[in-house]
């Protein structure tokens, strides 16, 4: 039995000598320290051996035990700094070369123009409001003074949920929420910018846009303000030298209404392929509130006035940062978005 041991002893040491990774020293101390190792098998036979000579073979297999454990933790240990070296040879860092630079996100520029709008606005005293997307007939049309039949309905083809529920076209629908939920009937100086859907599907426009609409309602308001209003917001957005031009248009909620054009900022007025050769360039449609817009929604028109206007976010992110392209606001192309990293600063 003890040349079994002594056996047993030198070639676990031979093995652990050999063993050149961690996972073979675990491999090592297993097959002659574990649960059915070589040595828990001699202790195990005890049985068979003399009684007399069961404590001397047990103080030896213990021996043998404690000694071979202080073997493996050397080598253990060994084996630790030797992985560690190479892991510090392997991942060095040269701190004289360059670093490199880290890839980061930027403001999508129709976020941009929402924020620089809201930021114009609201220094002007108006409030930012927003409403649903999935609108009510009610508020996108009837309380625009657009009633069931009315024709000019066909100027918007609708996406309709159900007869009553639709994608609202046009963000006029907030205007007229913001009218009935002002109870006391007080005046009124809002913006809403947001998100609009029309069935568009030609190559020129996307079923999807965005807007942002305002509107004011107060006592003895006038195109006047209409127009320095709009002057304001155009020369920040467009630059200094934007010039103005109203044409008399068409629209239900407004009467009168004006189509609103900006000197081209291109060529200055002067006539480029951007503005066709005509020194300007349709930017927004505006007017003053109908007096049947106020009426339906609870506004004296005989004492209150106002006017609204709107244009798209996407247009005038086209014009302020010369994107020739829409489909580009949709394609979430970093290398397009990076482009307008600290545009503003």
């Amino acid at each position: 039995m003890k040349a079994q041991i002594e056996q047993i002893k030198n070639l676990a040491k031979e093995d652990i000598l050999k063993v050149n990774n961690l996972q073979a020293l675990d491999e090592v101390r297993v097959k002659y320290l574990g649960k059915k190792g070589e040595l828990t098998l001699v202790l195990r036979g005890m049985g068979a051996i003399p009684k007399e000579e069961r404590p001397i073979i047990g103080e030896l297999v213990n021996k043998v035990r404690d000694e071979l454990e202080e073997l493996i933790s050397k080598k253990e240990e060994e084996l630790h700094e030797i992985a560690l070296n190479e892991k510090l040879e392997n991942e060095k860092i040269d701190i004289t070369l360059p670093s490199t630079k880290i890839k980061r996100g930027s403001k999508h520029p129709i976020n941009r123009i929402i924020e620089e709008l809201e930021d114009l606005f609201v220094s002007m005293g108006y409030d930012v409001v927003d409403g649903p997307e999935l609108e009510t007939d009610e508020y996108c049309f009837e309380r625009l003074n657009l009633p069931k039949g009315h024709p000019a309905r066909d100027m918007q083809d609708t996406f309709y949920i159900t007869t009553e529920y639709l994608l609202r076209t046009q963000t006029s629908s907030v205007q007229a929420r913001t009218m009935m939920a002002n109870e006391e009937k007080t005046p009124i100086r809002v913006v809403c910018p947001g998100k609009t859907y029309r069935r568009d599907d030609d190559a020129t426009h996307s079923h999807q846009f965005g807007q942002i609409e305002g509107l004011v309602i107060d006592e003895g308001i006038s195109l006047a303000h209409l127009k320095g209003t709009l002057e304001v917001f155009v020369k920040h957005m467009l630059g200094e030298n934007s010039k103005l031009r109203f044409r008399p248009s068409y629209f239900p909620f407004t009467e009168p209404s004006y189509e609103v054009d900006v000197s081209c900022f291109k060529c200055g007025g002067k006539g480029c392929n951007l503005c066709k050769q005509t020194g300007w360039i349709e930017i927004l449609g505006s007017g003053m509130v109908h007096p049947n817009v106020l009426k339906m929604n609870g506004y004296d028109p005989e004492k209150y006035s106002g006017f609204a206007f709107g244009t798209g976010l996407d247009r005038l992110a086209m014009f302020k940062y010369g994107i020739t392209d829409i489909r580009l606001l949709y394609a979430n192309d970093v290398r397009f978005l990076n482009q307008f990293d600290r545009k503003d600063d």
